[in-house]
């Protein structure tokens, strides 16, 4: 076995990428990371400087990880930005590390891709020993991985990766007919308020278009880069995606890319951006010209769950944050990164706090779960 460290993506074939168990996730495919590159969203220059990792018998790709040389701890979604101030007041430089992810996309997924006539674990174990070995021959402070699935997990835990949790809110398909069958298992306070907010989006006379990546014109695709910039420039912050990227994804993974599109006389007005799987959709971006009345929680949720019903979808994951998606029937679920810390005495003393922020987690989790919609059991 070989490994090769990728400053592109482009240097592994797609369809060898794609081949590797992991990379059904619309985000895991080759063309997904390609997009990010070829349209500069990542680069040396946004801090996000491709180091894949890929591991070869010849020719052929055994396994592989999507890899970053990171410069700075935006756009991850774990949060360590604690960590790298108390390298820097004991005078010592945190970055550059190096992160397995999907760049701006906390979606859990897995991040160790194995071909599936490998052994797994055997090719799980090797791929986590040669990020181990990278940081020491490159002398980087520590490597990290996010929002990693519970076999990649299991994995990492075996060669004594710290690991740590956080709380996202996740719905599940249990098997609806449709949208009215499961409000049916709300409580009947919660089911008014969902009915409610519905209701307001038919009496404002507007109207929601559900747009795959292949029905999305250059105006409609526009429209929505501009909606979902506006909303990071409302919280102070650029978008991490630009024009190019919408419309190379467009090309590459089609009808992969859901849109929600909400029209008011016949314009648009706002728009939801996902992600879809046969196994789960997961909600990006939103945006909106103007205010609407309910209008978010219509777009991003309830027209998330009901397109999960008419597909067959089995999981829904609509981004971070937000415990106002428990009233709408998401429920609290763990998410998982392993971190491996190169200093042994900055490793000691990170695995002291994240053992008392995972009680707090835990907590947090069981707290929060008690506020779901549905009838009590």
């Amino acid at each position: 076995m070989q490994f090769r460290e990728l400053h592109s993506i482009d240097e592994v074939q797609a369809t060898q990428w794609n081949a590797l168990e992991g990379a059904d996730s619309p985000f895991l495919r080759h063309e997904f990371i390609a997009a990010l590159e070829h349209t500069a969203c990542v680069g040396a220059q946004t801090g996000w400087t491709p180091a894949h990792l890929a591991a070869f018998d010849g020719d052929r790709l055994l396994a592989a990880a999507p890899a970053y040389r990171k410069q700075h701890s935006w756009g991850e979604f774990v949060f360590d930005f604690s960590w790298a101030q108390a390298y820097a007041r004991h005078g010592l430089a945190y970055y550059p590390k190096l992160l397995v992810a999907v760049p701006f996309s906390p979606i859990n997924s897995a991040r160790l891709l194995v071909c599936a006539q490998g052994d797994a674990p055997a090719l799980r174990a090797a791929l986590i020993g040669e990020l181990e070995r990278r940081c020491a021959a490159q002398g980087l402070s520590s490597a990290h991985a996010t929002f990693i699935s519970a076999e990649d997990r299991e994995a990492f835990d075996q060669r004594g990766w710290l690991l740590r949790s956080d709380v996202q809110f996740h719905w599940h398909n249990q098997g609806y007919a449709d949208f009215e069958s499961y409000l049916a298992t709300f409580r009947s306070e919660k089911r008014k308020q969902a009915r409610r907010e519905r209701r307001r989006i038919a009496e404002a006379g507007i109207t929601i278009s559900t747009l795959r990546g292949s029905a999305l014109d250059e105006p409609t695709l526009a429209f929505v880069h501009a909606v979902h910039a506006r909303t990071f420039h409302a919280h102070g912050h650029e978008p991490y995606l630009n024009l190019e990227f919408f419309r190379e994804i467009v090309r590459t993974l089609g009808d992969a890319l859901v849109v929600k599109l909400a029209l008011h006389g016949g314009e648009p007005v706002a728009a939801a951006v996902f992600l879809a799987s046969p196994e789960a959709l997961y909600g990006r971006y939103w945006g909106a010209v103007g205010e609407h009345h309910s209008l978010h929680f219509e777009l991003c949720y309830h027209q998330g769950i009901e397109f999960c019903i008419e597909q067959g979808i089995s999981r829904f994951e609509p981004g971070t944050q937000g415990e106002h998606k428990i009233a709408r029937g998401f429920e609290p679920s763990h998410t998982w990164s392993a971190h491996y810390i190169a200093d042994a005495r900055f490793r000691d003393a990170i695995a002291d706090f994240l053992a008392r922020e995972a009680t707090q987690v835990d907590a947090y989790a069981e707290a929060v779960a008690a506020h779901v919609p549905f009838h009590r059991q």
